[in-house]
């Protein structure tokens, strides 16, 4: 004898097992899941953004340090290496102080000449730069005036009329000032103006002076 199933309960659905979810409530949570990780993966990406921008701000910060550094360190090294030359150099522009007194004497000849030139291409290679002429305004960063020899109608500043010893300088740097002896030129308020000319006179008899009187 078969059971037959008592009635209202063939046909049925089954039940929903407890502690699950309807099919709805299932569907939401799967468009959750789905959208979690696109609102975690802008996150991310607003992260990486942030970083990399700092972290190019620190390259480019890096970067100028670098080239500053560089450009100290280049400066430093031209500086050292312009004041070796000029420890070097100083004490040779007295023999050349020598060597023009000699020149003016008519004494550099022969093979002496030769030496000369061949020491001033030397120092002029590693340059060291002879300065100081006759004519020259005078200048108080680059000439040592001596003494002031009076004033001179052919000038219309301080100018150097003598040079007892030559300048010399490397680059924009003066080794030893040009020393000189200076003129001014003509003080007082007819200086520079143009030589007044005599006016000629006439010198009339008194006999001639007498004549005009009686007429009138």
């Amino acid at each position: 004898m078969t059971d037959t199933p008592p009635e209202g309960v063939a046909g049925e659905e089954p039940t929903q097992p407890v502690g699950s979810f309807p099919e709805s409530a299932a569907e939401m949570a799967n468009e959750t899941e789905v959208e979690e990780p696109e609102v975690a993966g802008a996150a991310d990406g607003d992260d990486l953004q942030r970083r990399l921008d700092e972290r190019t701000l620190d390259l480019q910060r890096v970067q100028a340090e670098f080239l500053n550094y560089k450009r100290r360190v280049d400066r430093d090294r031209e500086l050292i290496k312009q004041n070796a030359t000029y420890t070097a150099l100083a004490p040779i522009t007295e023999v050349m102080d020598t060597v023009d007194r000699a020149r003016e004497h008519g004494e550099v000849e022969g093979g002496f000449k030769a030496v000369v030139e061949q020491l001033e291409r030397i120092l002029a290679g590693v340059g060291l730069v002879k300065f100081g002429a006759v004519g020259d305004p005078f200048d108080p960063t680059i000439h040592e005036a001596l003494s002031h020899i009076g004033e001179d109608p052919d000038v219309a500043v301080t100018t150097c009329k003598v040079i007892a010893k030559a300048g010399y300088r490397i680059g924009d740097r003066v080794v030893r000032a040009a020393q000189v002896l200076v003129v001014d030129p003509v003080s007082g308020p007819a200086a520079g103006a143009p030589p007044v000319e005599p006016v000629d006179t006439v010198d009339v008899p008194d006999n001639e002076h007498e004549n005009n009187e009686n007429n009138e």
